[in-house]
């Protein structure tokens, strides 16, 4: 599958360690994928990680391991942290935020399926991109990740409006039948999108065909519970393809 998208950058989540992910490295350089840079972020969950693979180097990555937010009455981090990811195109600068939210598993009954935790989660990334673009209509950037939360959720609509500042939005995404799944819990058979690309106002016009695409090719029902979802960036003088698994 990984092979089939050939992206320019890849980001994926639930990575094991740094050893997996170079695992992973070698056996797509050994099938004729090459990705000569790849970033793993290290934060609360030493089990999954949020990491990169790219194919040039990024002009910046930054992690972003203790971003804190107000959990009920205590300080609480995103639990696998945000990648903060800086490219070059023709265009100028184009940034990145990677995430992947707190699951759904219920870990304290005052807040079923953890919807509160991925709402603070939100909140901390959504102030964080302000800071650094305080005009999204100008800015160029996209959100993107497993949210863990389909598009009607708190977590979701903190990350795309705060007041009257829209800081992003959600990007259409469906497969090649016009379906708009990412996400299957196979016990119940639940289909849900809670894979999902916001791009800031001011990038809105390169994402070509305005929408991102879910990848529904040959082996994705045995690679993962997620399909990967991929957006093309178009620009000026060239085209710049970005993925996401």
């Amino acid at each position: 599958m990984i092979r089939a998208l050939d992206a320019d950058l890849l980001v994926l989540q639930e990575m094991g360690g740094q050893a997996y992910l170079e695992e992973l490295r070698r056996d797509l350089a050994t099938e004729g994928l090459d990705y000569p840079h790849a970033f793993l972020l290290e934060a609360d969950d030493g089990q999954r990680h949020v990491a990169l693979l790219a194919k040039k180097p990024p002009l910046a990555v930054i992690p972003h391991p203790k971003l804190t937010f107000k959990y009920f009455d205590m300080a609480a981090e995103l639990k696998r942290g945000l990648l903060e990811i800086r490219i070059g195109t023709v265009e100028g600068e184009v940034t990145l935020w990677a995430l992947h939210l707190k699951s759904r598993y219920t870990d304290r009954p005052d807040d079923p399926l953890s919807a509160k935790r991925r709402a603070g989660e939100a909140t901390a990334i959504r102030d964080l991109v302000l800071a650094r673009f305080p005009d999204p209509a100008s800015a160029r950037y996209l959100v993107l990740g497993d949210f863990n939360d389909v598009k009607s959720s708190a977590a979701v609509r903190y990350l795309l409006k705060r007041g009257k500042t829209v800081i992003t939005e959600l990007l259409p995404a469906t497969d090649s039948r016009g379906e708009s799944w990412t996400y299957v819990h196979r016990k119940d058979e639940v289909y849900q999108r809670v894979d999902h690309f916001l791009v800031s106002p001011g990038l809105r016009t390169a994402v070509h065909g305005g929408r991102a695409v879910i990848y529904d090719g040959p082996g994705v029902a045995a690679a993962s519970d997620h399909r990967p979802v991929f957006v093309t960036l178009e620009f000026t003088k060239r085209q710049g393809g970005l993925r996401q698994d």
